[in-house]
């Protein structure tokens, strides 16, 4: 690595979640995109996630992102066990290796990003959450999730949401004051996701569904809609992407109906077949996520997907897309109305529009920003940094005080059994060429 690439080398980034490629969905794509920009500035960039599979170990991906695949399993959802101070042994030895000088974990369901910021600020690193969905405040599992995160982001030094709409519901859930919480949208990548060269004949009229099939997605919806809306217009299929626990019930929709003919179940998607399945499509039918019978939208990274490859996105300016209740029968009109606008779409109008809106570029230079000011947060000792534990409730506060004392004792033990000297630091490799493509 040259001179000058080491003068721009700013910051040493290590991007934590349990959502990462292989897998496929916003979050893995988020992670992806923006470090691949933020490898473009000149920082460097780590991702930490569990195994997939066979695949364990150390990886590099494109632009020589180094990827490191701790041999944990997923327990449930793409989430493994939690073990508190379980992973601090490897989690530290990839800190020390790597020379990180800043944690930024993602998703609040992630149980690697809560332990890796939790052993971040043990060891006194700055650390960045970014909170990806939305979540209610009135079932159980919204419950566990909000004082857990409530936890996690009680010493946190900065957090992203990708709306205001997710700020609002990141800060009453957690507790965090406002001023730490930054805005940050999502984007796309405009290069890779380009319309079809030449426009979809309208005889036939295709709705694109491409989603986990969760409750907490919207599923349960479609099995209402796609009935009614298949009645409404003869002339128009549905092709529904993703799979999940839901998958079950769209299938037995589509007997019961006796439309296998007209509603086509692709199953997960590959990434590298996603633009393909986008662009065979004249309208984007995005359920919004469900919490506690109430449905709300974040920041969807496929709805910016369908803006860029130019379909008409439904339920997500008034020109391009249709706004609709949660309600099944709203939904039928909002889909009828936007039959009605497909003339009036121009695609490659269109493309330009959102090309200009939403770019990964700008996301990871104000990503940049904030974690210069995380960085430049003055550093706090551990009874200052017990006391933000203990306002966090009457007994939790109690418990998490206790945790973070336990794992900074065993953090101790650690250092004393290996100091920091004796961990080998990992060397800065500047790869010239594309190791792995993540469509493979």
């Amino acid at each position: 690595m040259d001179c000058s690439m080491e003068e721009k080398s700013k910051h040493r980034i290590l991007m934590v979640s349990d959502f990462f490629y292989p897998n496929f969905g916003g979050v893995e794509s988020h992670i992806y995109y923006l470090s691949q920009c933020l490898l473009k500035l000149g920082h460097k960039v780590v991702v930490l996630t569990h195994s997939y599979g066979n695949r364990s170990g150390v990886r590099y991906m494109t632009n020589g992102l180094k990827v490191y695949y701790v041999p944990w399993k997923p327990l449930f959802m793409q989430s493994v066990l939690p073990t508190f101070s379980g992973t601090l042994p490897i989690m530290r030895t990839i800190f020390v290796r790597e020379k990180i000088s800043l944690v930024h974990g993602h998703q609040a369901f992630s149980t690697f990003c809560h332990e890796a910021l939790m052993h971040a600020r043990t060891m006194g690193y700055k650390v960045v959450f970014t909170d990806h969905s939305l979540y209610g405040f009135a079932d159980v599992g919204s419950i566990h999730m909000n004082k857990v995160l409530q936890f996690t982001l009680a010493d946190a030094t900065k957090a992203i949401c990708v709306s205001h709409t997710s700020k609002e519901n990141t800060v009453l859930r957690s507790g965090i004051p406002a001023e730490k919480v930054y805005v940050v949208p999502n984007a796309v990548d405009t290069a890779m996701f380009k319309p079809a060269p030449e426009r979809l004949s309208r005889d036939q009229i295709v709705i694109v569904v491409i989603s986990r099939l969760v409750y907490r997605k919207g599923a349960d919806l479609l099995v209402e809609v796609i009935p009614e809306v298949c009645r409404l217009h003869p002339n128009v299929r549905f092709i529904v992407g993703g799979d999940g626990p839901k998958r079950v019930r769209l299938e037995e929709m589509r007997e019961k109906h006796s439309l296998q003919d007209r509603v086509e179940m692709l199953g997960a998607v590959p990434h590298s077949q996603v633009r393909s399945v986008l662009i065979s499509g004249h309208i984007f039918l995005n359920r919004v996520k469900v919490n506690q019978g109430t449905l709300f939208i974040s920041f969807d990274l496929f709805a910016v997907m369908w803006f860029v490859l130019t379909l008409f996105v439904l339920v997500l300016p008034d020109d391009m897309i249709v706004l609709a209740e949660p309600d099944p029968r709203v939904m039928v009109q909002a889909v009828g109305k936007a039959i009605t606008m497909l003339p009036n779409i121009d695609p490659q109008v269109m493309h330009l529009r959102m090309k200009g809106l939403y770019s990964w570029h700008d996301v990871a230079k104000r990503t940049e920003r904030v974690y210069e000011r995380a960085l430049k947060c003055a550093d706090q000792n551990l009874l200052e940094r017990l006391s933000r534990y203990l306002a966090c409730g009457a007994w939790a506060g109690k418990l998490f005080c206790l945790v973070m004392i336990i794992n900074y004792l065993f953090w101790c033990l650690l250092k004393l059994w290996q100091p920091d000297e004796e961990i080998e630091e990992a060397p800065d490799v500047q790869l010239s060429h594309q190791l792995e493509d993540i469509s493979e």
